[in-house]
């Protein structure tokens, strides 16, 4: 009895806590795979024809039956036109990526866009607009 429920408190981790070092393991692992299977493959659809990603983060379920993805494209900022075309072969990706790959299960993969680099970019251009700067200044 003792046994099922330390099992079920394994499995059943909230989302706030801390990723195990297996979990930074495998999506370390699987971020290290997709980004050399981005570099070396051309996709045959027409929406992913010459376009190249670059792979930010891998985040894995405790389970490790779900990673996702977080994307960001090289030379451009715009990438949330192009995730349908990427979650259409998400299959196809899984299938490549599990060559090699020593576990159990292949998690599923979901991507998403990756806008942090976005964001501090903004954030970089705040900080250097004239009325921010004024304040930022030491006064004498």
């Amino acid at each position: 009895m003792l046994r099922n429920r330390n099992r079920a408190g394994i499995a059943g981790r909230t989302t706030n806590q801390p990723s195990s070092q297996r979990q930074l393991r495998v999506a370390e692992e699987l971020r290290h795979r997709l980004s050399a299977l981005f570099t070396r493959i051309e996709f045959r659809d027409p929406e992913l024809a010459g376009v190249r990603f670059t792979v930010s983060e891998v985040r894995a379920t405790p389970d490790l039956k779900h990673a996702t993805v977080f994307l960001t494209r090289l030379g451009s900022t715009e990438i949330d036109h192009l995730l349908p075309a990427v979650r259409r072969v998400a299959p196809y990706i899984r299938s490549q990526v599990s060559q090699g790959l020593r576990l159990k299960f292949v998690p599923d993969l979901h991507f998403e866009a990756d806008h942090t680099l976005d964001y501090a970019m903004h954030i970089t251009k705040l900080l250097r607009s004239a009325d921010i700067a004024r304040d930022l200044t030491p006064e004498d």
